[in-house]
Formats: C-alpha cells, sequence, structure tokens
C-alpha cells in the first residue's frame, strides 16, 4: 500500500491512496505474510468474489489500518493489484482471455475476474460510483478551494492498450512509441486534458495528478535488463508526450504528480526531454516535480531482503543515470506527506526498515520544496531545492 499515513498524526487532512491495497496472491508467492503475523486468505490466488472479498476483509483486521481510516478520509483509486499482476484492458500477466489460459489459470474469463474485484473493492472501500452509466470508473476530480485541484486517473483497469506481461516484453519495447496506445483511453485522457486546462483557467495554484505509476522517464538499462519500466508510462510514450505537450502549450504550471506501483521513493522534475531545454541544477525548463511513493510493507523492487548497502548502490546508480531525478530511495518502507500552501510544496518521506513491525523504528525524512517561482525568459516554469536528512530514533 502507498502514501497510509501514521493513524497517530494530526499532520495531514487527507489520504491518498494510489493503489495496490491487497494483493491477489497466496501466501509465500510475494513476501511471507507468517513473519509479519498477517497470513492473507483465503490462503491462495484469488478469482471469485468471495475471494476479492475475503482478502479485503482480511487486510481489515489491521489495526493501524482501521485506525487510519477512521481518522482520516480518503481519497483511493485501485491500481493493478486489486485486480491482478500487470492488468489492463484485456487481461492480466496470469490470466488472458484465451482458452488455455481459461482452463489453467482459475477457470474464470478476464471479465468476470474484473467485475469480482470491481465489486468488492466498491463495498469496501471509501468511493462512491462516478458515472452511475459506467460501473468502471474511478476517475475523478477534487477541488480544495483555489490551492489545489487533484485529478485521480485509472491507468490499468479502464481502458489500458496492453502491456508488459513478462512474456511479451520484446513485443511491447518494439510497440512502445506507437501512437495508438494509451494508459487511460480517448474518453479518460481527453478528460484530463479538459480539467488541467479548466484548473489553470480557474486559477487554482497547483494541479495534483494521481497516476498509479511512474510518469517520467527512468533509465534502468545500468541496472536492469530492460531499459524502462514498460509497465509504467514510459511504456506509453505516445500518451506521455500527449500530456507534456498540452501542459507546456497550454503553459499550464505547477504540476504535482504522485505515483506508487514501483515500491521505491522518487523525486523528479517533470520535463519533457529531449524536447525541451533543461538545467537539472535549478529545475529550469520543467514544468511541474514527480513524487513517487514506497509501499508501506511489500518489499524492495531488487528483492526482499536486500541490504541497506545493496539497496543505495542500486538508488546511486539509477539517481545518476537520470539528469532529472533529484532523490530516489528503495530500501525504506513507508509513505510520504505533502504540505501545500501558495508559494511551496514540501513533501515528507517517512520510513522504517523493510519487515519490521515495529512502527517508525527508522526515521527517513526528506524534505524536498517545491517552489512557486516564475522565470521571466520562460513564463511559468517552476523550480525546485531539495535537501535530505536522515536521523534515528
Amino acid at each position: 500500500m502507498k502514501e497510509l499515513i501514521d493513524p497517530l498524526k494530526d499532520s495531514v487532512d487527507y489520504v491518498v491512496h494510489l493503489g495496490d491495497y491487497i494483493y491477489e496472491y497466496k501466501n509465500g508467492y510475494y513476501g511471507w505474510g507468517d513473519a509479519l503475523g498477517r497470513v492473507p486468505l483465503p490462503n491462495k490466488e484469488i478469482y471469485s468474489l468471495y475471494d476479492y472479498r475475503k482478502r479485503l476483509a482480511t487486510y481489515r483486521t489491521d489495526l493501524d489500518l482501521i485506525a487510519s481510516h477512521q481518522r482520516f478520509p480518503w481519497i483511493p483509486v485501485w491500481d493493478d493489484h486489486e485486480v491482478a499482476d500487470n492488468t489492463y484492458r484485456d487481461g492480466q500477466s496470469e490470466l488472458n482471455n484465451t482458452e488455455d489460459s481459461f482452463l489453467r489459470d482459475g477457470g474464470v474469463s478476464v471479465d468476470q475476474r474484473k467485475m469480482n474485484a470491481v465489486r468488492a473493492y466498491f463495498e469496501w472501500m471509501p468511493i462512491r460510483q462516478v458515472d452511475m452509466d459506467d460501473n468502471l470508473r474511478v476517475w475523478r476530480s477534487f477541488s480544495i478551494g483555489k490551492l489545489v485541484d487533484l485529478l485521480m486517473l485509472d491507468t490499468r483497469n479502464y481502458d489500458r492498450s496492453i502491456t508488459d506481461l513478462y512474456w511479451n516484453t520484446d513485443y511491447i519495447s518494439n510497440i512502445a512509441n506507437d501512437a495508438g496506445r494509451s494508459l487511460m483511453g480517448s474518453r479518460q485522457e481527453n478528460w484530463m486534458y479538459r480539467t488541467l486546462s479548466d484548473s489553470a483557467k480557474r486559477g487554482a495554484t497547483w494541479r495534483v495528478v494521481g497516476s498509479q505509476i511512474i510518469f517520467s522517464h527512468v533509465d534502468l538499462s545500468k541496472v536492469s535488463n530492460n531499459p524502462v519500466n514498460y509497465d509504467a508510462w514510459d511504456g506509453y510514450q505516445s500518451n506521455k508526450n500527449r500530456t507534456l505537450h498540452h501542459l507546456y502549450s497550454n503553459n499550464i504550471e505547477n504540476n504535482i504528480f504522485l505515483a506508487g506501483d514501483s515500491h521505491a521513493s522518487w523525486v523528479s522534475d517533470l520535463v519533457w526531454l529531449d524536447e525541451k531545454e533543461y538545467d537539472s541544477a535549478t529545475g529550469k525548463g520543467s514544468i511541474g516535480v514527480e513524487f513517487a511513493g514506497s509501499a508501506v510493507s511489500s518489499p524492495c523492487p531488487f528483492g526482499q531482503n536486500i541490504t541497506l548497502a545493496n539497496a543505495n548502490n542500486y538508488s546511486s546508480i539509477i539517481q545518476s543515470s537520470n539528469s532529472e531525478m533529484h532523490w530516489q530511495d528503495l530500501y525504506y518502507r513507508g509513505y510520504y506527506e505533502l504540505h501545500f500552501t501558495k508559494d511551496e510544496v514540501v513533501a515528507n518521506f517517512f520510513g522504517k526498515r523493510a519487515h519490521v513491525r515495529i512502527a517508525c523504528e527508522t526515521y527517513t525524512d526528506f524534505d524536498c520544496t517545491y517552489r512557486h517561482t516564475r522565470y521571466p525568459e520562460i513564463p511559468g516554469m517552476g523550480d525546485s531545492d531539495c535537501e535530505l536528512h536522515r536521523e534515528s530514533w
């Protein structure tokens, strides 16, 4: 789970959850629940409506999670694992609309499994049906005075083109730049552009976009067999280009993208690489910033039992390979807070060592201030000022 605030704190007004509230796997397939005293039920990969209801009910036995729901208003959206890994419009990594997949993977169709998951999600999560004529729609927006407009996207289930399913990676790498590919479908994509434009016209100071997956380009070629994560925005380059074109061509500034999914923490400038001039030292040429959060208890993307030294080594390599990335952490599990004023946004990251049940045994505080500043020669571009602080309790 992402961005889950400590229920004993009173420093925020809302909890924004970007998905992966549950996982669909049996115990031991991805993480070991016995180590945390939390074995998921039913203890198998889930497919039926009963399965999804039971799994969500099991998660709600966590007292800290219950307290968070009681104390804070939540603004949630799903990622992929509320249904299944790397889900898209027509399938998932382990279930596709073929006879072979139907017989091998649960004896259920893709659409039926998705319907089961969606129904259980609406039963358990604090979310209303957005459109009575569209049962799958969860993309929506919130306005908080003239300070913040929040857009919550669905970059997974609604109308997403085929993604990396592990067995088709070469194919996805070849079509990643195809103009017809979309993370969200034409209807939602055009709604996003209209909403961003309307926000700027009404004079909202900040536009915040919850998009589940990493928007910024992340060069992984030195640490992975794949140069980028094709399951993120990097696998839908035309969709990303259309988004950046809309923001830059309409001078829509002060954009904050939020991401989860990657089980790592990231801070990057929003930049149209190879299209717009950019100064990494000052942030000049960027049109916003992206904050991405780790998981609360799910493992590091480079291994469940990774050491701090190895994690920091990977982080150093990734950060040095991406000029727009100002900070990255793979090791700590946790969440981050965003604090908005008219002049700045401050992000504070909090974490603990992986798979330690004592709350906040290790505290990581990363203060990144994105300042509301204008450059006279490039109107509307922002400035970022970041500093990292760590202390142990």
